[in-house]
């Protein structure tokens, strides 16, 4: 039992991140004091958020029933990421969740695919993999239990309304104890003696005392940058992009997709993100290379129907703060550091976070060595999430001066080995942090044309016929089960289809 245990949380910031991290303390500490304090007059950046898989552990650590958040945030399914122009002009792949096919005695199966096709196989690697050909059919279903059925291999994210998230996470932290208070953090009071953070004082004049508090004020920083100077490191040498213009528009046709879009453009890239009642677009580009007026006319004559709205431009640095918890500040969505949305990582960086405050949640003491583990965690995993998403653009041919200079930039070294190794046999060794397994990584490989010049040796101890025929029968069951599944729109209208 701790002596000195941490009684009063405050939240600066509400928004996607604000919301999350307090319905997740409001339903996990019991005995804590969880206050967020958030100013109506204070625009979020929430443009239309699509996931990855993990936020269902999010969802299912909450109990939240998931039909209801998908109904209040008009929520759709997301099995994949299409990636469009991205190699070249026409090209297109998809990254898809889950895995692809079964691996036999031990070796994987990306390198039974690699072997098949030096052999002459021209079938694509996404026929064995669930999510992707439900996504490419517009199909989708709830994965089996039985994890001796296909079905069973389906994985899926969300694409949903980021207000109408915040909303729904504030009704239910609400609901739990978490007490909202309406204001602007005007001043940041320090203690004298160590420097923690003792109060923030509220632009009525009202100030509020905590023990922990958790900053969660976007790109400004409030606690992190700008009352304790933590440093940021910045990024934008491998990842130039600093501007976005984001634009929502009608759902035209049938274009409540299972998957999220993005095309590469001249200087950037587009985003297409279909929910219920419309189809979040935005153009992420650099200014170096493309001004405001071209990117608002290049989004303007890309969208799939009449505009919902006006232009919202997002100004950002990439890159992260040097640490992301510092003394009693723990620094939890935009003000812990930027990567640009292209694989959807932004909402799990925030679950992420939350999750590894929990796991190391402090008493009044703030022991060092769990802060400093803490920031070890997380830039870890940020420092691989920005290689995998350095990967997409170094990997290209084309033509304009923006592609030109991201394929010749250096990049980490980190990233350099991984492609290294996997161009001479597809082979992959995987951190334990790596958000994004090995599936993942060969989509992406193969998708942005790193073939690899042979495949593993081992493939050929084993019997050629029978992995033949083995592929052939896995292939005709993923499509099978894909093919009987009802559309994606269908099974909306059917589990959450949302008010008008």
């Amino acid at each position: 039992m701790t002596l000195n245990p941490i009684r009063k949380v405050l939240i600066v910031g509400g928004g996607t991140a604000g919301w999350m991290t307090a319905a997740a303390l409001g339903k996990v500490l019991k005995s804590v004091q969880v206050t967020l304090v958030e100013s109506d007059a204070i625009a979020t950046v929430g443009v239309g958020e699509a996931t990855i898989p993990p936020i269902t552990t999010f969802n299912q650590l909450l109990g939240i029933d998931e039909a209801a958040f998908m109904k209040a945030t008009q929520a759709s399914f997301k099995l994949a990421i299409e990636f469009v122009d991205w190699t070249r002009p026409g090209s297109r792949y998809l990254h898809p969740f889950g895995s692809f096919g079964l691996d036999i005695e031990a070796i994987k199966f990306h390198q039974l695919w690699l072997k098949a096709q030096s052999l002459g196989s021209t079938q694509p690697l996404d026929d064995f993999n669930l999510s992707a050909t439900a996504a490419k059919l517009g199909r989708f279903m709830l994965p089996s239990k039985d994890p001796g059925q296909v079905l069973s291999s389906l994985k899926y994210a969300f694409h949903f309304d980021a207000g109408l998230y915040a909303r729904f996470l504030r009704s239910f932290a609400e609901a739990r104890g978490v007490q909202r208070l309406e204001g602007r953090v005007v001043d940041v009071g320090l203690r004298g003696e160590d420097g923690f953070i003792r109060s923030v004082t509220l632009d009525d004049g009202r100030e509020l005392e905590a023990d922990l508090f958790i900053d969660c004020s976007g790109f400004r920083g409030l606690l992190i940058h700008q009352a304790l100077d933590t440093p940021y490191e910045d990024w934008s040498h491998w990842l130039p992009n600093d501007r976005a213009v984001a634009m929502p528009c009608e759902t035209a046709g049938d274009g409540l997709t299972p998957y999220t879009r993005a095309t590469a453009d001249t200087a950037g890239w587009r985003w297409r993100i279909p929910l219920q009642h419309r189809t979040g677009n935005g153009y992420v580009y650099a200014s170096a290379h493309l001004s405001d007026d071209a990117a608002v006319a290049r989004l303007r004559a890309t969208l799939d129907g009449p505009p919902r709205g006006e232009p919202n431009f997002i100004r950002f640095q990439a890159g992260r703060r040097r640490e992301m918890w510092v003394k009693n500040c723990v620094a939890i969505g935009l003000a812990s550091g930027f990567l640009e949305p292209l694989e959807s990582t932004s909402i799990h960086m925030i679950q992420s976070g939350i999750t590894k405050l929990l796991a190391l949640f402090p008493d009044r003491g703030f022991d060092p060595v769990e802060t400093a583990e803490y920031n070890r965690l997380t830039i870890l995993q940020t420092e691989l999430i920005r290689d995998f998403i350095i990967l997409h653009f170094k990997a290209n041919e084309r033509d304009e001066p923006y592609w030109q200079q991201a394929r010749e930039m250096a990049i980490p070294e980190s990233l350099q080995r991984k492609i290294d190794l996997f161009a001479a046999r597809g082979r992959l060794f995987q951190s334990d942090y790596d958000l994004f397994a090995e599936p993942s990584w060969v989509a992406v490989m193969l998708g942005q044309n790193i073939r690899p010049r042979g495949y593993d040796p081992l493939v050929d101890s084993l019997d050629a016929q029978l992995v033949q025929d083995q592929m052939q029968r896995l292939a005709a069951l993923v499509r099978q089960t894909a093919e009987a599944l009802p559309s994606h729109q269908a099974f909306i209208a059917r589990y959450c289809a949302a008010s008008a």
